[in-house]
């Protein structure tokens, strides 16, 4: 089909055929069949017309183009409604074709916008000729369309991915920003440690989203991806239970950051610091809030609510509240309840 021909091979059919019209004007009734035969068996819709518009040939591939067959005798189009780029209305008198039988001239690097009886659409580009006998009296026009619809679809995808990669990248890095202003550590090494597991776990959300193509992160993978280190063979010291949720970015990145902390805390302090401990982490949906997680220790040491928080908790507090997120935690004798529950699914 077309698209496998460059711009320059569009133009070069679209020389081809207008050389052939205007030697069949000169010819006369002896090139007719070969002019027909030839136009027929280009892959690019063509059509002539007569010096007033009139259309006095087609050849199938204006049939597929223009979803419909055009009759002879027309005016100055195939195809059954037109619009500009932008989608404002484009009357046939004032077409490409039009354009170059009233001015006298080719008409080059212009876009239009054709509609099917269907409704579907499709974009192209015309190439209307005009066509002169041996004294230069303008006696009709040729016109080839070419169909650019894949070339405006892969366009627009490069235009969203650049629009995609642009939002993706600052948020990325303000949620950065937020982990940095919010680990605070005694020295550089605790600081070193601390921001470079958070930053792992963004790494790992990051990941997700590229797997996806940017649709969305797996609540169920991310929580698994980060508690997988502490997992015991058989599967009984960590439950992990939910119905999957694909989570936007911004929200991805908060979860796996609060995840990794806490999980981090509980390796050290609570129920994943011995062998005897469990957790357990489970999510539902309400009609208040759309997720509501909830983390639950036990089997561990004995837990006593600090007198002081912890760099980790004002980190996960920050990062939960910047998206109007829910924390409560119990410091039960068994291990901590933590539950983080969010208004609305943001990105």
């Amino acid at each position: 089909m077309l698209d496998l021909f460059g711009q320059a091979d569009e133009a070069r059919i679209g020389q081809i055929a207008a050389g052939y019209a205007a030697s069949r004007v000169e010819a006369g009734a002896d090139s007719e069949r070969r002019f027909r035969d030839l136009l027929q068996a280009l892959p690019a819709a063509i059509y002539t017309t007569d010096a007033t518009g009139r259309i006095t040939f087609f050849n199938q591939a204006c049939i597929d183009f223009a979803g419909r067959t055009p009759e002879i005798g027309e005016m100055w189009c195939v195809t059954w409604k037109l619009y500009l780029p932008d989608g404002t209305p484009l009357p046939h008198d004032e077409c490409p074709m039009a354009i170059a039988l009233k001015q006298n001239r080719p008409v080059r690097d212009v876009e239009a916008v054709a509609e099917r009886p269907d409704g579907s659409r499709i974009c192209f580009m015309p190439y209307p000729t005009p066509l002169r006998d041996e004294r230069g009296r303008l006696v009709g026009a040729v016109n080839m369309l070419v169909d650019i619809t894949a070339r405006k679809q892969a366009e627009q995808r490069m235009m969203l991915l650049a629009y995609e990669v642009d939002h993706r990248s600052n948020n990325l890095l303000a949620v950065t920003q937020a982990m940095l202003r919010l680990t605070k550590a005694e020295t550089a090494a605790e600081f070193q440690a601390a921001f470079q597991g958070r930053l792992r776990a963004l790494a790992n959300v990051q990941r997700l989203f590229s797997a996806s193509r940017w649709t969305g992160a797996s609540l169920k993978t991310i929580v698994e991806q980060e508690l997988r280190p502490y997992a015991s063979p058989d599967g009984e010291r960590v439950s992990i239970a939910g119905d999957d949720i694909r989570l936007p970015a911004t929200l991805a990145q908060s979860i796996a950051v609060a995840v990794h902390e806490l999980a981090t805390n509980a390796a050290k302090y609570g129920s994943l610091a011995t062998p005897a401990g469990r957790l357990d982490v489970r999510w539902e949906s309400n009609d208040a809030e759309p997720l509501v997680l909830r983390w639950s220790e036990s089997g561990g040491p004995w837990v006593d609510e600090p007198t002081r928080h912890g760099f980790g908790i004002g980190a996960v507090d920050g990062i939960i509240r910047t998206l109007r997120g829910r924390i409560t935690r119990q410091w039960k004798p068994e291990g901590l309840v933590c539950e983080f529950a969010f208004p609305e699914l943001v990105g």
